[in-house]
């Protein structure tokens, strides 16, 4: 096993600050990140996919996806490998029902609110991805959507008009653990230490490694 967790992240169909996001994740010790366009994802073998340790999501791709896309993504949970849905990925593929059962929210329409100062709560005190971990504020884009449903540890929160309350909910897809952040808009997020370590946990507790 490398000490490093191999990280697979892939974007699409959403603008985001490249180097910023480059050196967010040259950031987080412990993981070596694959920044990918989902094309480059789903096409590769599945081999190639499933030699990553965790995937992470930072798309935004609204249609439901094509038949070869579908069939990669569909076979997340087939193998322990971890998932990261981060952002504006959990609005993804509004009609799809697999993405729906990945990310817990049974209901995803959803506003946005750029520029909104948050009161980051610890509600998961007990949880390795939180834990030790106190509240904070920072900056974010928020959403205003449903609340995740089913088998969900939530693990921060915030109490704001223009955001829903859960913020950081962890669950179980098939074999995989999965990790859903609505945190990570720009650089105004991705700069504050508690979202990078936040993320760095979660990266590592899907992969197992925490």
């Amino acid at each position: 096993m490398s000490d490093k967790v191999k990280l697979a992240v892939v974007t699409g169909s959403h603008p985001y600050d490249v180097p910023n996001f480059h050196k967010l994740f040259r950031s987080l010790a412990g993981v070596d990140a694959y920044i990918q366009h989902m094309e480059d994802f789903a096409t590769s073998d599945e081999a190639t996919r499933d030699g990553y340790d965790a995937v992470l999501f930072y798309h935004m791709l609204m249609a439901t996806p094509s038949d070869g896309v579908a069939a990669a993504l569909e076979h997340l949970g087939e193998t322990d490998q971890g998932i990261v849905v981060l952002h504006h990925a959990i609005l993804a593929f509004p009609q799809w029902d697999a993405w729906t059962d990945l990310t817990g929210l049974a209901d995803r329409s959803f506003g946005f609110h750029p520029e909104q100062q948050l009161h980051i709560q610890v509600t998961g005190a007990d949880h390795p991805i939180t834990a030790g971990l106190a509240d904070w504020d920072m900056g974010d884009e928020t959403y205003t959507m449903a609340e995740p449903v089913g088998h969900n540890h939530v693990l921060l929160t915030a109490d704001h008009e223009k955001s829903m309350k859960s913020i950081a909910w962890t669950r179980q897809h098939k074999a995989s653990r999965v990790f859903c952040y609505q945190s990570g808009h720009d650089n105004v997020t991705w700069a504050d230490p508690n979202f990078q370590e936040v993320l760095r946990r979660g990266v590592l507790w899907v992969a197992g490694r925490l």
